[in-house]
């Protein structure tokens, strides 16, 4: 059996399609509504916040490398680290991305990009100088993952409309309070279903797009594992990385805290209770995940 027929796993395949159709559900209930509300004006604060969106999409990997103060390094620079993408590459059939290092100690990386050809992958120094090679790779290999799935792509397109409805929330608030009790009954109830409305697609919006994250978090996981034959060794990274987080001092964290929903692993110690509030999944469910997968792969993991 051919290694890349591992790389589907229909159970999870299912829930980002639901979870996909359920939001795309919620975009069109909420525009419906706001066609129904809104005059021609509407149209074109939609039409710059798309062109907004346009623009970051292109500038994706741009806006994520400054963020993380990321810079790009040559094959001169990060030889044995410019050697381990090629050689996944090679075997995840992907053309190479630009790569970069983070001068930070947070041991993470991350992918970015608007497509296969224009993407990049960063990792930090202290992943780099705290993981073994065969760990690195395996990161690696996630980050490649997200590119093959294009996961920019779908993420800024399920964020688009939730920033729209954050706007339009913003918009009543605002409208609200300027005009007070001018305008009519008609007005204020206009005001009142945009406020709601908006508040309504804002909250369950921003939970999808949470799930949809930790589905492609999975997804990416078992990508890695794929890849690169060895899921055992992405588990043991995931808990090397896990585990020095609480040794980071919290300064450093909070420098790189803007790109946690980028990260392999939040660069955060702290924790919610509510998984529904997370972009990524529980440590303990991507390991039970690889397991799994490794059993797939006929490279059972001892309990």
């Amino acid at each position: 059996m051919k290694r890349r027929t591992y790389g589907r796993d229909a159970g999870l395949s299912a829930r980002m399609l639901l979870t996909t159709f359920l939001l795309g559900a919620l975009y069109v209930v909420f525009f419906i509504v706001l066609i129904s509300v809104f005059q021609l004006s509407v149209g074109l604060v939609i039409a710059l916040l798309a062109i907004l969106a346009i623009v970051q999409f292109y500038m994706s990997d741009k806006i994520a490398l400054r963020a993380s103060g990321a810079k790009i390094v040559s094959c001169e620079e990060a030889p044995e680290l410019h050697s381990m993408v090629e050689r996944l590459c090679t075997l995840a059939d992907l053309p190479k991305p630009k790569i970069a290092i983070i001068p930070t100690d947070v041991p993470n990386a991350f992918a970015t990009g608007r497509s296969r050809k224009n993407s990049a992958v960063a990792v930090t120094r202290g992943l780099w100088n705290r993981l073994e090679p065969a760990e690195t790779e395996a990161v690696l290999a996630h980050e490649l993952a997200h590119i093959a799935n294009r996961d920019v792509l779908i993420m800024t397109l399920a964020g688009f409309f939730a920033m729209v409805a954050g706007l339009m929330m913003r918009y009543g608030m605002f409208g609200g309070m300027m005009r007070g009790g001018r305008g009519g009954g008609n007005q204020g109830a206009a005001i009142a279903i945009i406020l709601v409305v908006s508040l309504i697609t804002y909250v369950i919006s921003f939970l999808l797009i949470r799930a949809i994250s930790r589905y492609r978090e999975y997804a990416a996981d078992r990508g890695a594992a794929v890849i690169t034959g060895a899921p055992e060794n992405l588990m043991s990274a995931l808990q090397k990385i896990s585990g020095q987080m609480a040794h980071i001092p919290q300064r450093d964290l909070r420098e790189i805290e803007a790109m946690n929903a980028f990260f392999i692993i939040p660069a955060s110690v702290k924790k919610s209770a509510l998984e529904l509030f997370h972009t990524h999944p529980p440590l303990e469910k991507r390991m039970a995940a690889l397991t799994k997968v490794a059993r797939e792969m006929g490279r059972p993991i001892a309990a």
